[in-house]
């Protein structure tokens, strides 16, 4: 049975993602920091599901989870880094620990997550990102989504067989709205099954 697993499953996006594959008949990992997360996810999405808690700075604690997936289930098809704080911050307004803090969530818990998985892949690595344009409203959060985006094209040149892209989301994410997280989710499918190829795909921008 094919498999996949979202990082930092949430209410909106991850969970939106995590159904879509789930109708497909994929096994769904999912891993957020929270146990009342992930089993509001799990609920949501159905189907056969796996659930683990990892905060996403912990690298110890999430390299166990997605070994501990990899044991039951074997090397995930498809990857989903979907872990990121979102906050209003001007440039120079965080002291740098929260700086670093937010970087390692929204930047290096994807570096992790593809240090442990994608030397055994061969299926499709998707992090989700945002900021079309950065914004100094919000400068934590564009600096991550830049880190990101440099971050996939690293990927690509490191291992070429793994189809690493990113989903660039354009605005606020709400159902019914622009952007409606199961529409969203229907590009992380598309990516994974070659209906769209780019190593960047745009929502709403």
């Amino acid at each position: 049975m094919p498999s996949v697993i979202v990082v930092g499953v949430g209410p909106g996006i991850g969970t939106s993602v995590a159904r879509r594959f789930a109708r497909e008949g994929f096994t769904v990992g999912l891993i957020a920091r929270r146990e009342e997360t992930v089993a509001a996810a799990a609920e949501a999405v159905g189907g056969t599901t796996w659930t683990r808690t990892a905060d996403a700075t912990d690298e110890k604690a999430l390299r166990a989870a997605l070994r501990a997936f990899v044991d039951e289930h074997g090397t995930p098809d498809v990857v989903v880094y979907n872990a990121a704080i979102i906050r209003t911050d001007e440039p120079g307004e965080l002291d740098q620990q929260t700086m670093l803090d937010t970087y390692a969530v929204n930047v290096v818990g994807a570096i992790t997550t593809a240090g442990e998985l994608l030397p055994e892949m061969t299926g499709t690595f998707v992090v989700t990102s945002g900021m079309v344009r950065p914004d100094p409203a919000l400068t934590s959060l564009s600096l991550g989504k830049v880190g990101v985006r440099g971050l996939v094209e690293l990927l690509n040149a490191w291992r070429p067989e793994v189809h690493t892209a990113s989903v660039t989301v354009g605005g606020p994410v709400e159902p019914g709205g622009p952007w409606d997280p199961d529409e969203i989710a229907e590009h992380y499918w598309e990516l994974h099954t070659g209906a769209v190829t780019d190593r960047e795909v745009r929502h709403g921008c």
